[in-house]
């Protein structure tokens, strides 16, 4: 049915494909970032503790260069800062949170652009077609019959589903995506409170 609509959508159904094609290669690549990005934050934070209370400083460097994700490069911002002070501390894990939160966002502006251009594409599509069933009816007269125009109204038809077949996916998508951003956000917030608590503890 896919080649059918292709073929019979005209060359913004084209468009809409490839868009959504992009899309999807966008959407794929974040959820498997975020899901390698995202860990258990409590138990991260338990091992540190426990390498720290030991005073190795260079084993607790070393998981959090072994562990993937903001929350353990926070951390290890924090433990390399920790002998310049509590204020030290806190102003380079805010710089560090600063960098990291556009990379998590990154790409995601693509998805958001293509769920509100998808409509558009699909809306240019319905007006070539309507214009060529103008034309039908310009060039027949009054001889003009359904066969003659329903080209044009399947291509109207078909880009307009198409565009919002990709727009509403890519919205719902984005979204998500959006929401598994905010929960990582959440987690280097916390994070970085308990490691600023821990390598630089409040009246130091």
């Amino acid at each position: 049915m896919l080649p059918h609509f292709l073929r019979d959508g005209g060359p913004m159904m084209w468009m809409i494909m490839l868009a959504s094609a992009v899309a999807l290669a966008v959407f794929l690549e974040r959820v498997l970032q975020y899901h390698r990005e995202q860990i258990n934050s409590a138990e991260f934070l338990n091992g540190v503790r426990n390498v720290l209370k030991r005073e190795n400083v260079v084993e607790a460097i070393a998981i959090c260069d072994a562990t993937p994700g903001p929350v353990a490069r926070l951390v290890k911002v924090a433990i390399l800062n920790r002998e310049r002070g509590r204020d030290a501390v806190y102003e380079a894990l805010e710089d560090a949170g600063a960098w990291e939160v556009p990379r998590l966002e990154q790409k995601l502006n693509v998805l958001a652009t293509i769920a509100q251009i998808a409509p558009l594409l699909g809306l240019l599509g319905t007006v070539l077609g309507f214009m060529d069933v103008f034309r039908q009816i310009q060039g027949a007269g009054q001889t003009a019959h359904v066969g003659q125009l329903s080209t044009g109204i399947w291509q109207s038809l078909i880009c307009t589903a198409g565009g919002l077949g990709v727009a509403i996916p890519c919205y719902a998508g984005y979204n998500f995506l959006i929401g598994r951003v905010n929960a990582i956000v959440l987690d280097m917030e916390q994070c970085s409170t308990e490691i600023l608590n821990m390598v630089s503890p409040a009246g130091k």
